[in-house]
């Protein structure tokens, strides 16, 4: 890769960094000859982070947990994917001008498609945050309309259940759950709760499909127990590969072939 004095740095903001989109974009980059530059950060101010992004500037930045709602005081626009659930994981600067998208949204809505996902499908969601907002309106927008939010969090639980026409729980009590969802970060690398699982061993061995957002390891404790069941599964390199490429495409105005999206999507998986 060739670094100049014309080169387009773009980014990624969150509390824990990985390897995946540095890689997975810098991949990208190469592969299609362009003089661009992708860099991982952990902010220790938000608000300073985004006064950078605007005045340096830089084109695109990718947000994480735990800003994914937090940036949109700091933003100038709200696109529509982002609007709907208040929830940012992709800002594009233009001039100056900071637009917010959920790359997430579309991602998830992909995945439902992809592996044809009845909406009829009974689910547990376990998550109230950003993440989990972009699962939830997903799901919607698909159909889905018997549906738990499971969050301890007595404030953010319920709102979210309520905007997205789901029941709350603090803890999961319904046993005939056919879909189990994480949206938060038990059992992510470099966490308090890593080793945990993010349903009880019960749950999922009711269930008929687990599906773990968590990117970072690609087998969780959840998923691991889950394939040991023989049961399907869902994993959350999925989601940031798919949801990586329309923030690619929103940077660049670039999309990669299928062939070339594959070889990106497992370079990232493999470091």
């Amino acid at each position: 890769m060739r670094i100049n004095k014309d080169t387009t740095l773009c980014m990624s903001l969150a509390s824990k960094p990985s390897n995946f989109g540095t890689r997975f974009h810098n991949y990208l980059y190469e592969a299609l000859d362009l003089n661009y530059l992708y860099k991982a950060f952990a902010p220790q101010d938000l608000a300073q982070a985004i006064v950078g992004v605007r005045g340096l500037p830089v084109r695109g930045c990718a947000i994480s947990m735990p800003y994914k709602e937090a940036v949109i005081a700091l933003v100038d626009e709200m696109d529509a994917s982002a609007k709907a659930i208040q929830s940012v994981n992709t800002i594009v600067n233009t001039d100056g001008v900071l637009k917010a998208y959920n790359t997430d949204f579309i991602a998830i809505s992909k995945i439902i498609e992809k592996y044809d996902i009845s909406p009829a499908t009974k689910f547990a969601l376990k998550g109230s945050g950003g993440m989990a907002k972009a699962v939830a309106f997903a799901l919607k927008s698909k159909g889905f309309s018997n549906g738990i939010i499971v969050a301890k969090n007595e404030t953010s639980g319920p709102e979210l259940a309520q905007s997205s026409g789901y029941t709350w729980q603090k803890e999961l009590e319904d046993t005939d759950v056919e879909l189990l969802i994480n949206a938060t970060p038990v059992g992510m690398t470099g966490t308090a709760f890593e080793d945990d699982l993010a349903f009880s061993e019960q749950m999922i061995t009711a269930a008929k499909l687990i599906f773990d957002v968590v990117a970072l390891p690609e087998n969780t404790p959840l998923i691991q127990l889950a394939q040991a069941q023989g049961k399907p599964t869902i994993q959350g390199s999925e989601v940031f590969a798919l949801q990586a490429l329309e923030q690619f495409y929103l940077y660049t105005g670039v999309y990669p072939s299928q062939e070339v999206f594959n070889a990106a999507a497992k370079f990232s998986r493999a470091g």
